[in-house]
């Protein structure tokens, strides 16, 4: 029996490994670009029909933004990079999510969360991402592991019948395959983003320095929970996901001696995010997440504390709520109303700072001057309540 499942392994291995991606691969030229595909077989035709509905609700939810300016401004990064023909057919939707991701569906829709717009510094990193992902839906990516995944569930039912007492590290191995097959096309889809940045005339370093920012802000957010802070050197045995070190390293590699030539667009994006980096800093805030924040905070403000990003840490810091955490808080809200803000939840959150520390007299006064500027707030009535009995929460 367990001679059956060996020939049973062996016979579908070369399935499993079928047209799998090569990680040492080097830079070389864009692949010659195709039509829009169209779904053939039944698998593809299975994986087309549930991105399809996916779409369908995605059309629909209040969190995907809307606003045209900013849509066409992403869309319009990855057309550049991977080329007008390319990205022609590309759907994409901008979701409110405070996290840092991406991802393309096999049917041309891609999703682009808010996190990733806010931690993002110029145009060359946006499309380093988007690239990235493009590369999978080039690639056909998702196909690829799809029947990858369904090859190793065969082998593994198969293994179980015909040598049921044997079969664990049959599976075990199978499932290690599978994983590594994973990481291998992410190395894949990394180096379709370089080769889309450079024909674009992108700077390549923008990619590597994308990862290392993720990673000392995965550092900090693991030291502001007194987490024990690791690095890996190598992928863990169930990781679908090189580690940002290796992403780092090979993508510094590829790029060569080039790694510094092309162009950042900083200041377009920088305008392109303006009218919507309050909103993504306050969602930022919301995540309870105190040292990613801090750090995203600081690498944001690059020792330039602009009115909104001031207000952001103040809004941090009162969220926490310790003694001098709220000390920190009033000192951030007046420094914001100092260089400029004039939201006026800078005087709200000073005044409901300086109550809950125990500073009467200014908090009112401050609260005072919150509702002098917004009459028409919602809290009013609450905030009247505070100012007549000088008590916050």
């Amino acid at each position: 029996m367990r001679a059956l499942a060996v020939a049973a392994f062996a016979a579908a291995l070369p399935l499993a490994l079928a047209a799998a991606p090569a990680a040492g691969e080097k830079l070389g030229p864009l692949p010659t670009y195709t039509a829009a595909y169209q779904p053939t077989t039944v698998d593809e035709r299975g994986l087309w029909q549930q991105a399809d509905e996916q779409e369908r609700a995605l059309r629909d939810s209040p969190a995907v933004i809307r606003d045209a300016a900013l849509n066409a401004y992403v869309k319009g990064v990855l057309c550049h990079a991977v080329g007008e023909d390319r990205c022609r057919s590309v759907r994409v939707y901008i979701v409110r999510v405070p996290a840092f991701n991406a991802t393309m569906s096999p049917n041309g829709t891609m999703i682009v969360w808010t996190g990733l717009l806010l931690r993002v510094r110029n145009e060359a990193e946006l499309a380093a991402i988007l690239g990235h992902e493009f590369g999978h839906f080039e690639l056909r990516h998702s196909l690829s592991s799809f029947k990858s995944a369904r090859t190793t569930t065969d082998i593994m039912s198969w293994a179980s019948v015909l040598a049921p007492y044997n079969s664990g590290s049959l599976a075990t191995s199978l499932i290690g395959l599978h994983f590594s097959y994973n990481r291998a096309q992410e190395s894949d889809a990394d180096l379709m983003g370089l080769r889309y940045m450079r024909a674009a005339s992108y700077r390549p370093a923008a990619f590597p320095r994308v990862w290392e920012r993720m990673m000392a802000e995965s550092d900090a957010s693991a030291l502001g929970r007194r987490r024990k802070v690791t690095h890996r050197y190598s992928a863990g045995f169930f990781d679908s996901h090189p580690t940002e070190l290796t992403r780092i390293a090979t993508l510094r590699a590829a790029a060569g001696a080039d790694i510094d030539i092309g162009e950042e667009g900083i200041d377009p994006f920088t305008a392109a995010m303006r009218p919507w980096r309050t909103q993504f800093l306050a969602d930022q805030i919301k995540l309870n997440d105190f040292g990613g924040s801090e750090y995203l905070l600081g690498e944001l403000a690059d020792r330039d504390w602009t009115p909104d990003l001031l207000l952001a840490r103040a809004d941090l810091y009162r969220e926490r709520g310790n003694p001098r955490d709220l000390v920190s808080a009033a000192e951030f809200y007046q420094a914001a109303i100092d260089h400029g803000c004039t939201d006026p939840v800078a005087w709200r959150g000073l005044g409901l700072s300086l109550l809950r520390a125990q500073q009467a007299d200014a908090g009112r006064a401050a609260l005072a001057a919150y509702l002098a500027r917004a009459p028409q707030a919602p809290d009013r009535a609450a905030m009247s309540m505070l100012i007549g009995s000088g008590d916050a929460k």
